[in-house]
């Protein structure tokens, strides 16, 4: 059984889902080298035109680890969102198949 490759998500008010490996987990496997870390910010469009809260205050984040060695292979997904479990879940089909960036 290939237990890293099983999407898993955090079922909180703003929802956490993960597949793949962590920074630190990925560094010590691969090397500092071999590893590039992504990050970004974004505003999902359910609180693009939520007035209860102030603009620009709400964001989503995700990070996505690559193996550079390995033609930017998707080694690690991590993304903290509304609706993150089904997110996860699509990118877990690729992530199994050996997505790039």
């Amino acid at each position: 059984m290939d237990y890293e490759s099983i999407p898993t998500t955090v079922f909180t008010p703003i929802e956490y889902g993960t597949v793949g490996l962590t920074e630190v987990e990925a560094i010590e496997r691969y090397g500092d080298d071999s590893v590039e870390v992504y990050h970004t910010q974004f505003q999902p469009l359910e609180w693009m035109y939520d007035k209860t809260v102030a603009e620009g205050k709400r964001t989503a984040y995700v990070k996505v680890i690559v193996n550079k060695a390995d033609n930017e292979r998707v080694i690690g997904f991590h993304l903290c969102s509304p609706n993150a479990g089904e997110v996860t879940q699509g990118v877990g089909i690729g992530f199994k198949c050996g997505m790039t960036k």
